[in-house]
């Protein structure tokens, strides 16, 4: 793709649907949205909730050995930034952030916004374009290429 030599649109594409089934099942099954940051803090103890903790726990175990099992199939290399504290230091802040807003991307915009919730509309809007703000900001202060 041009302007985008590492875009994989087929993988997104997959990846994509099976999220959507992901959260499909977990709301049919479970009567329960597929939002990360809630389950996280319910398997961590940090949250309270209906779900069971072990099925919260299950999920936030579950959650990076299937991205490792992916990633290792699909040959796909992971890349993390070289300081350990930075990435303590912006989960922190997402963590903040998903508590602030009441919900996560996960829980917003594939859970929220697929039952049309104004509240996931508006916390999609405004985590998308403080996003894309972010990212052109770092493109162009060169730290990013």
């Amino acid at each position: 793709m041009p302007g985008f030599p590492q875009a994989m649109p087929l993988h997104g594409l997959i990846g994509g649907l099976m999220i959507g089934l992901a959260a499909a099942l977990m709301l049919l099954a479970n009567g329960r949205v597929a939002g990360c940051s809630g389950l996280f803090a319910r398997a961590t103890g940090i949250g309270n909730g209906d779900m069971p903790r072990s099925l919260a726990l299950a999920f936030a175990i579950g959650l990076p050995i299937g991205a490792a099992v992916v990633g290792v199939t699909m040959g796909v290399e992971a890349r993390f930034p070289a300081s350990f504290v930075l990435l303590a230091v912006a989960g922190v802040i997402v963590g903040f952030g998903t508590r602030l807003g009441s919900g996560c991307t996960s829980g917003h915009g594939v859970a929220g916004l697929s039952r049309l919730s104004p509240r996931s509309i508006a916390a999609t809007a405004t985590f998308m374009a403080l996003g894309i703000v972010t990212a052109t900001a770092l493109r162009l202060w060169g730290v990013v290429p």
